[in-house]
């Protein structure tokens, strides 16, 4: 059955009791279930596999000839740049619903974030559009990101003090 069809059902309940419990009800059947097991396997395991991707493009360009140092910035630009095709072709949404948490890897997760809301907000406009929104989903991970490491590191001074 459709469930707008359900929810116009519950709200035409005149008895408010009857009227409650058939939405309780309704909000039970409709809303989705987690195994909490389930979802940090999948975390640990591609948010694992993800790092050992890096690795492996780091191992890999170090082989071709680059130096350590050069081959980790090739290795970031790589995933950077697959996290952002992914995201283009709506791979990542569907890979971060199955993998939830795993997929924020801190340089993959960040390129989504920007990548996505460049692709959202592009038919507005390059300057009003992708120029004034790309970072309205990162940004904050960068303000909080920055004062949790202020914090952290005024804490890290004062115990250094004594």
């Amino acid at each position: 059955m459709n469930n707008n069809v359900e929810i116009k059902d519950v709200l035409k309940e005149n008895d408010p009791t009857k009227r409650d419990k058939k939405y309780n009800d309704y909000v039970k059947k409709v809303t989705p279930t987690h195994n909490f097991a389930q979802n940090i396997l999948r975390a640990y395991v591609v948010g694992g596999g993800i790092c050992v991707l890096g690795q492996l493009l780091t191992n890999m360009y170090m082989n071709m000839g680059a130096s350590e140092e050069n081959a980790k910035l090739y290795n970031i630009i790589s995933l950077i740049g697959l996290s952002v095709i992914f995201t283009g072709f709506g791979w990542y949404s569907k890979f971060a619903n199955y993998a939830g948490a795993g997929t924020l890897v801190p340089i993959t997760g960040f390129a989504n974030s920007v990548a996505s809301a460049a692709i959202e907000f592009k038919r507005e406009g390059q300057v009003f559009g992708i120029g004034c929104r790309i970072f309205s989903i990162a940004g904050p991970v960068i303000l909080y990101g920055v004062f949790a490491s202020w914090i952290l590191g005024v804490v890290y001074w004062i115990i250094n003090m004594f």
